[in-house]
């Protein structure tokens, strides 16, 4: 060990150990490139370099220390990321895959090239990279734009470090708002609240205040505004009374009332937001879509069928003897409403005969040629529904097409999709934006079925679609209440008729301790008070028991529904337990302070089109690469590549919340429910998470939760103005 207790070194990164994407702690390995240095050899460096990548020069002063696993390391007091001065290092650093245009091979040949003054060339003469062999017009301008980028990046991510912003949205401010985005977050740091998503209000607060932005500017009056109305979209509003805006914007920013109209006067001026429905206040995008949505099922109303002639008795005599079944009334009804009506809605529960129903009318219009599209919000819910039909079925965003080079979808209102007949199952998973897309883009002459379950929770994203439309009675509605007992899961069926009917004294349903359940039952109710007996019960049924009695797979097979996501028993503190216990494994990569690691379950939480995976699909990890800060997923069959940015769009997903399980089903539920739970706790969320299995139900908790739960019958409200702009001719 050297004998001095402090140390400065510079070197490039060879590796990173360890990456914290919440307080920026590495662990790195670097190479130095001082004579004087170059006998030490590798150093491992640990400490806080925010955002510091592989094939970067780095300057570091720290203190020498020994550890006693992993030997000598240099603690780090302070970092500074440099360019490479040596030749060594800059062929290191251009390739790496920093700079967009250059691998390996490309950062041997211009460094050979140039020497010395790669990087000026680069940085200011880069028209004389097409002297080297390979590199044309189109090669130079994309590797001087990655480049400038670059630079940009780093200047944005090292001021935002300190406010915790992570490297994702450090490049989504870049690509906004380009060389420009510097100045922005220093000057402008509402801006950017207002025009990125996954910076928030807080934390342009934040910078702004601490930049010496007044408490009543304008512009923070205005960002405050839009972040108060987002909270609203985010609890499923699409439309708040101006008054409840006011006060609530108001409270946030301890300004006056008064102050906070003149905002929302501001906002109305440039059209970032708009009047509905007696002074209530809608985003401009959620006004839009609403008008779009509504637009879009007006024309197909009133478009001119395009189907070929049906006689529907006989058609449906055909499909009975097809199926060799009998189809009770209320099936008969929602064929012959389907053929008949350009639109039509089919809703109830399970067991109602919804995927007779729909098997039935896919065999009708196929045997006329009609172009069919089957679609659904997620991937398991269009797996599903091609499995029932025996046809080809899509989720909505892969059916609407999506062009990333122009940032919308292929198919809307001026290139319709290819079909005389759209059928969308689990409808009430529709949000206003979505709905909104497919609607326009279903041609007028085409008919439109909506299928689902209105008792079941709305729509993660803002608006109440299903509901709206239903309620509107411009569509005709078949109501599905006769129920079917389907075998293997007729008690789950039973049981979710009895919670719809406020009826928490089910037959069979009674708690009981772990050791007593019985396995051969749909549905069980595990006794475990206290959010730490509900934790130990959730694992051994995960882990042990529900795959020794039932033959089930843990991961695949068994999915975790919980209310909450904070607490005890919560979905963060679920995720953690059964992966130590589930998935032990030493293959892994940290993002923040989440583990992925090969084998897990993980859900997307946000829509990523280039990557083409979707708010809600599940997918299980296959690789993981710490020394490129990278992994790979298996989506039902597809693989999907992360990069450490993107990390930030995937949870752990051996826990979920109920909301987010919609449209989905698993051989097997285990739902946590206890009185910490209270706040969530409501008969269409049980109802939901009961339904969600085909084969076995666990409910773990407190049976006083589950009563309270059934007996409350007040969903929230969800404030929209579609009902009204569909009524309005």
């Amino acid at each position: 060990m050297p004998q001095e207790e402090t140390v400065q070194l510079e070197g490039v990164v060879e590796r990173i150990v360890f990456f914290n994407e919440e307080n920026h702690y590495c662990i790195a390995q670097i190479k130095p490139v001082k004579a004087a240095q170059k006998g030490l050899g590798q150093i491992t460096a640990t400490g806080v370099m925010p955002n510091i990548e592989c094939g970067e020069t780095v300057k570091i002063c720290g203190e020498w220390l020994k550890h006693r696993e992993y030997g000598l390391q240099i603690k780090v007091s302070s970092f500074e990321s440099k360019l490479p001065s040596d030749l060594y290092g800059m062929e290191k650093f251009l390739g790496s895959g920093l700079i967009s245009g250059i691998g390996k091979e490309y950062a041997k040949r211009i460094v050979e090239r140039f020497g010395a003054d790669t990087l000026k060339i680069i940085d200011t003469d880069s028209g004389r990279l097409r002297e080297v062999d390979g590199i044309g017009a189109k090669r130079a301008k994309k590797i001087k734009a990655s480049w400038d980028e670059r630079r940009c990046l780093r200047d944005v991510m090292i001021f935002l470090q300190k406010y915790g912003v992570g490297v994702a949205t450090c490049l989504k401010l870049v690509r906004r708002f380009g060389m420009d985005a510097p100045r922005i977050v220093r000057e402008e740091p509402y801006l950017m609240a207002r025009k990125v998503e996954g910076v928030g209000f807080k934390t342009a607060d934040k910078i702004a205040l601490n930049s010496g932005i007044a408490n009543e500017s304008m512009q923070r009056v205005e960002a405050g505004i839009l972040y108060a109305l987002k909270e609203c979209e985010d609890d499923g509003d699409t439309r708040v009374p101006a008054g409840e805006l006011e006060a609530k914007a108001a409270e946030m920013l301890s300004l006056t009332k008064e102050r906070c109209a003149e905002g929302i006067g501001g906002l109305l001026n440039s059209d970032e937001i708009k009047i509905v429905c007696e002074r209530s206040i809608q985003s401009a995008k959620l006004y839009r879509a609403e008008e779009v949505l509504a637009a879009g099922l007006k024309k197909i109303l009133r478009g001119k069928s395009a189907l070929a002639p049906i006689k529907v008795g006989a058609a449906i005599k055909w499909a009975r003897e097809k199926a060799h079944m009998d189809f009770a009334p209320e099936q008969e009804a929602a064929i012959f409403e389907a053929l008949t009506n350009k639109a039509c809605v089919i809703t109830g529960g399970p067991g109602t005969g919804k995927t007779t129903i729909l098997r039935a009318l896919c065999a009708i219009l196929r045997a006329k040629k009609t172009r069919i599209a089957l679609a659904a919000p997620t991937g398991r819910a269009a797996q599903k529904m091609a499995e029932s039909t025996g046809l080809e079925a899509k989720t909505l965003h892969r059916l609407l097409g999506f062009d990333s080079s122009k940032g919308k979808f292929l198919h809307d209102a001026e290139t319709p999709i290819p079909a005389d007949f759209v059928i969308i199952d689990e409808a009430s998973m529709l949000d206003t934006r979505l709905a909104a897309a497919a609607f326009s883009a279903i041609p007028a002459g085409a008919s439109l079925v909506l299928v689902g379950d209105i008792d079941q929770l709305p729509s993660v994203g803002p608006g109440n679609v299903l509901k709206d439309i239903i309620e509107s009675k411009a569509v005709k509605t078949v109501r599905l209440s006769r129920i079917f007992r389907q075998g293997d899961r007729s008690q789950i069926v039973m049981a979710a008729r009895e919670v719809l009917n406020g009826n928490s004294a089910i037959e069979g349903l009674r708690p009981a301790p772990l050791g007593s359940a019985d396995f051969s039952s749909d549905i069980n109710f595990i006794d475990a008070k206290t959010p730490e007996e509900c934790l130990e019960a959730c694992m051994l049924l995960c882990k042990k028991l529900i795959p020794s009695r039932l033959g089930l797979n843990g991961i695949s097979d068994i999915q975790v529904l919980a209310p909450m996501h904070k607490g005890t028993a919560g979905i963060a503190a679920l995720n953690a337990m059964l992966q130590r216990e589930m998935n032990p494994t030493g293959d892994f990569i940290m993002y923040g302070l989440t583990k992925f690691g090969r084998g897990d379950k993980i859900m997307q939480n946000r829509n990523n089109y280039d990557l083409d995976v979707f708010n809600g699909d599940m997918g299980i990890i296959k690789k993981v690469s710490r020394e490129n800060g990278t992994l790979a997923a298996d989506f039902d069959g597809k693989t999907v590549e992360y990069s450490r940015a993107e990390m930030g769009d995937i949870n752990l997903a051996y826990a979920v919340s109920i909301h987010k399980s919609q449209g989905s089903e698993f051989p097997a539920v285990v739902v946590p429910l206890l009185k910490q739970h209270f706040m969530m706790l409501q008969r269409n969320l049980v109802y939901t998470a009961i339904t969600r299995a085909r084969k076995k139900v666990f409910i773990v908790g407190d049976f006083a939760a589950f009563d309270l739960a059934v007996k409350n019958s007040r969903p929230q409200i969800r404030r929209t103005a579609l009902k009204e702009r569909i009524l309005c001719p």
